[in-house]
């Protein structure tokens, strides 16, 4: 019986246990990717696109279905809503994303390893000084093809009112070519691209 449980014990516990520097490594490693995407809200509804993310700052969430649009351009994150012509803007430093979009990843002020197992890692980030973002708990799997060893696959954010949403990545193409991607957009709110 002790026995059993030694290798049970043995079998759920990391090769070699990750930390938040092998974390920012994988995040600095990461200068472009391409992915398919599933965000899962709190109302229940799933939508899917496409995402590109170049280092540092830039970032677009292509939406399939819903005339939406999520972009950083380096410095700004906008959020398009095509439907009711809106724009909402904010500096990338200043969200979230940051942390998977900073070119210096530092880590240590405002995350900690969550779980580490043989498949995976995830761990979940609040910056104190910014609470009103919420909690960003960040997934990757072990991947000796990623940078770092460690493959990105997703984040649920939490955020101050209690809002979620999970965001599931497919299809991750590290070194992505990302020729005639734009992180522009075109506003809604006056003619011509921005």
């Amino acid at each position: 019986m002790k026995h059993a449980l030694a290798l049970l014990l043995l079998a759920a516990t990391p090769a070699s246990a990750a930390t938040l520097a092998d974390i920012a490594v994988s995040l600095k490693g990461t200068t472009s990717l391409s992915a398919d995407f599933t965000q899962a809200g709190a109302d229940g509804r799933v939508l899917a696109g496409k995402l590109w993310l170049a280092r540092p700052g830039k970032v677009r969430f292509q939406y399939d279905k819903a005339k939406m649009l999520l972009v950083g351009d380096g410095r700004t994150l906008s959020f398009i809503d095509y439907e009711v012509k809106q724009v909402s803007q904010w500096p990338v430093r200043r969200t979230p994303l940051q942390i998977l979009l900073a070119a210096e990843p530092d880590l240590a002020p405002i995350a900690r390893i969550t779980a580490d197992t043989p498949t995976g890692v995830e761990i979940a980030a609040r910056d104190p000084k910014r609470p009103e973002f919420g909690t960003l708990a960040i997934r990757f799997v072990r991947s000796p093809g990623a940078p770092g060893g460690l493959a990105l696959t997703g984040w649920t954010a939490l955020d101050a009112q209690g809002g979620r949403s999970d965001v599931r990545l497919a299809n991750v193409r590290y070194g992505a070519s990302l020729a005639g991607v734009s992180f522009g957009f075109a506003d809604p709110r006056k003619d011509g691209p921005r």
